[in-house]
């Protein structure tokens, strides 16, 4: 008799959260999570135990799902994940739905995300508006090769990939632009969330942004409305305290019809703003 333990002790003995624990066993077993509910007093193979055990071990010690699994699903789209990247999260999700309700399917269109990490905003913005000419921009070449796998395996050709900071990368392609979205670093350095949760784990250069955490929104509000077209929306993400702050970077640089979007957890996470025509 085998002394491995049924798919639902192994999920009980995990020490994890149970969504953690079935994501973790069903990459382990190479199965949905539908299966492990199905087939929830099946003896697990000793090897997919253990293997599962040593996933189980080092998501205790802090590291992400996402890089445990090396796929993150974002908008619909199956991603590749790697530390190379930030982790996508649902919270990024409120970004492109409202940038998306701002963007007719009908013509042509020009869009930018900076910062683009694994390609989550750019990618969801490519499939669901086919007619985009989407340019994703990162200052990292690992990112960059993250995003440009992920477009491929999902055949998104409507995406083009730059290396830069900001609009730098951009070159002499000063738009116009339909839309300019960014999920840009905006924790404060020092702050102590840092060392909480998944962030330990992920990379540095994608979290943090000057002694306020908002130097990269300066650069990119500020840079905005030069390279939008009259009526074009700039759309980014924020951290939870910092709504007022980045309406007003907005406000300054001119934008109008400015507006603040919370999360599904209620929490203000994105401002959006037009430039004005005429």
């Amino acid at each position: 008799m085998s002394d491995a333990p049924t798919v639902r002790r192994a999920l009980a003995q995990a020490g994890l959260m149970p969504i953690d624990a079935q994501v973790l066993l069903a990459h382990a077993l190479g199965v949905d999570r539908a299966w492990l509910i199905a087939h929830a007093t099946d003896a697990l193979p000793r090897e997919r135990a253990d293997a599962f055990f040593a996933l189980a071990k080092r998501r205790r010690e802090g590291e992400p799902v996402a890089y445990l699994t090396g796929r993150r699903e974002f908008h619909g789209l199956d991603l590749i994940v790697t530390p190379a990247v930030l982790v996508p999260r649902h919270e990024t999700e409120t970004l492109v739905d409202a940038v998306l309700e701002r963007l007719p399917g009908d013509r042509p269109l020009r869009v930018v995300d900076l910062g683009t990490g694994s390609g989550a905003i750019a990618l969801a913005i490519a499939h669901a508006r086919p007619n985009a000419a989407v340019i994703a921009t990162d200052v990292s070449d690992d990112a960059l090769a993250v995003a440009r796998d992920n477009a491929t395996r999902l055949a998104l050709a409507n995406v083009a990939f730059a290396r830069g900071s900001w609009y730098e990368a951009l070159g002499g392609d000063a738009g116009p632009f339909d839309a300019i979205l960014a999920n840009p670093p905006y924790v404060a350095a020092g702050d102590p969330h840092l060392e909480a949760g998944d962030l330990p784990h992920e990379p540095p250069v994608a979290l943090t942004s000057g002694d306020d955490g908002l130097d990269a929104l300066r650069v990119i509000v500020a840079g905005a409305g030069s390279r939008l077209s009259e009526g074009g929306w700039l759309g980014v993400e924020h951290g939870y305290d910092q709504s007022e702050t980045v309406r007003e970077l907005f406000s300054g640089a001119g934008l109008a019809a400015i507006e603040t979007r919370r999360d599904l957890a209620g929490i203000p996470r994105v401002v959006l703003g037009r430039k004005p025509s005429g």
